[in-house]
């Protein structure tokens, strides 16, 4: 057995059985074992921005780690930006990067770079394998590594995933539960919330499960406490049934009025709320300077315990949560906009739903439109940097196949990562794609404003940045090139006529909405 079919064989043994890749000489060996070992479902993307935002979306469904397979640090360069973005919300991850074979690299070849140096800022553990007979129990330690939350590297140089590895794959290994909350801390939140004080419960970590969100409505019921999640929270149980929960405002001055006057804010799985970025005469930090911020528990941590005993302690266990009904709104007429869009896909929003949420400034009403729809879970892009939808759909679909996904993608982040839709077509998907197209950054328009530049109005050139049509996309042509069936909406009726459609068909659809800008 060599390395590349020992390394398989590892993953597949911890239950690591999705690949995304796009391989290139050096992982050759890797591609060939695919072959000789059962159990991994390879899916290519076109482009490694691709990959990495798959992976993200298929950790946060799957609740465990896909591996990525990427060529050299060209490669791994390409996946950083959707790499970040897992990194940031906390989605476990195993990334295999192909290097030169261990002799080659001294002599600086065209692709020779420093791969650990690239991978470090974008993950929690690098590592280099340095034999053959390593590489099995070098891919079991980065499963370990990764486990519910991390993102993990293993560099595999050539010749180590060629070489005949005589010890052969590594068998399961025990991943660590989260671990648990000090009961001193518990206590402290206790007294805070039995305080009388005007105080806060914000929730957020690798996922907001419907239960999580009933038991901290209940606890802040028992209370009289406000809860909320933060401003995007990486997978959150949605509609009818699940918990009435706030959720922080991205734009700054919203979230500080927000906070204003609260006086003891209790984070569970949340950081501490700054601004999104740095404003003239805005500060960073949201929260006003004279509230106690308690970081009861990271997103590492064990949440549920930590929910649970504030249960117990406060009494709390038979407080009657408040909940959303089902309310499906009724069919929108008339001109096409995100409020439009929003009420037609709550409309037909099937039950257990994954909506992939990059919509940016045009989908806004869809997160409050949607809250009482059928039941469903919601995906938000954690690390802001845009090319993440229609991945991380992808990875949410292949976790999911008997699930409808919904991305709601902006027309400017769509075509930072659009060669997804390839992928879609090629591994026949069920996503329903929304493109909200206005012909612009829309929200970049918004920011000019809000960082005063230029007085806030923008002149010719800065505006020509800011603007995306001369010429307009076409993404109806985009998609039907890649081999997705797609349509253009310009009226309310026209969108619902073909979001109807899309749901009830199956594998991958793309609605082009021409919506104004904000």
């Amino acid at each position: 057995m060599n390395g590349a079919e020992s390394l398989l064989t590892t993953l597949v043994n911890n239950e690591v059985e999705v690949c995304f890749t796009n391989p290139g000489t050096s992982e050759m060996h890797f591609v060939a074992a695919l072959d000789e070992v059962a159990g991994i479902r390879c899916v290519l993307c076109l482009f490694e921005g691709v990959i990495a935002g798959a992976a993200d979306g298929y950790a946060r469904m799957a609740r465990k780690p896909a591996s990525t397979l990427l060529h050299l640090g060209p490669g791994l360069g390409n996946a950083l930006a959707n790499t970040h973005n897992a990194k940031k919300g906390s989605s476990p991850m195993v990334n295999i990067v192909g290097d030169h074979a261990t002799y080659h690299v001294q002599y600086d070849a065209p692709l020779t770079s420093d791969i650990e140096g690239i991978a470090g800022p974008v993950s929690h553990w690098v590592h280099t394998s340095a034999a053959a007979g390593d590489i099995a129990a070098d891919a079991a330690e980065a499963v370990l590594q990764a486990g519910n939350d991390r993102v993990a590297t293993l560099i595999l140089p050539a010749d180590v995933s060629w070489g005949d590895n005589p010890n052969g794959p590594v068998d399961a290994v025990v991943k660590n539960p989260p671990p648990a909350v000090a009961e001193a801390l518990i206590e402290q939140a206790v007294e805070k919330l039995k305080s009388g004080t005007n105080c806060m419960l914000m929730i957020g970590g690798r996922e907001v499960t419907a239960q999580r969100g009933l038991l901290l409505s209940r606890i802040g019921k028992a209370t009289g406490v406000k809860v909320s999640t933060d401003t995007f929270p990486a997978r959150v149980a949605r509609g009818a049934g699940t918990a009435t929960l706030e959720r922080l405002p991205y734009l700054a001055e919203f979230a500080i009025d927000t906070l204003k006057d609260v006086e003891n804010l209790i984070l569970i799985g949340a950081k501490s709320p700054v601004s999104f970025f740095a404003y003239p005469n805005v500060p960073s930090v949201i929260a006003p300077q004279s509230c106690e911020e308690l970081v009861l528990a990271t997103a590492q941590e064990d949440i549920d315990q930590v929910l649970e005993a504030l249960l117990e302690k406060l009494g709390a266990a038979d407080v009657e949560p408040d909940i959303h009904p089902l309310s499906v709104p009724d069919l929108p007429t008339g001109a096409l906009d995100g409020i439009s869009i929003a009420t037609a896909i709550g409309h037909y929003l099937p039950e257990n739903a994954v909506v992939v949420d990059e919509g940016i400034t045009a989908a806004f009403a869809c997160y409050t439109t949607m809250e009482s729809a059928r039941p469903h879970d919601w995906l938000s892009l954690t690390g802001g940097s845009i090319g993440w939808g229609l991945p991380a759909a992808v990875g949410a679909a292949i976790a999911c196949p008997d699930r409808k996904v919904v991305c709601l993608e902006g027309d400017g982040s769509a075509m930072y990562t659009i060669q997804a839709l390839w992928t879609m077509a090629r591994e026949n998907l069920d996503v329903t794609v929304v493109i909200f197209n206005n012909a612009k950054y829309a929200i970049l328009e918004v920011e000019f404003a809000r960082t005063g530049a230029r007085g806030g109005v923008p002149g010719p050139k800065a505006a020509s940045t800011l603007g995306i049509g001369s010429p307009d996309l076409d993404f109806v042509a985009l998609a039907s090139g890649m081999g997705v069936q797609a349509s253009r909406a310009t009226t309310a009726e026209e969108f619902s006529a073909q979001f109807a459609a899309a749901i009830e068909a199956s594998g991958p659809r793309l609605i082009e909405a021409i919506v104004p800008a904000m």
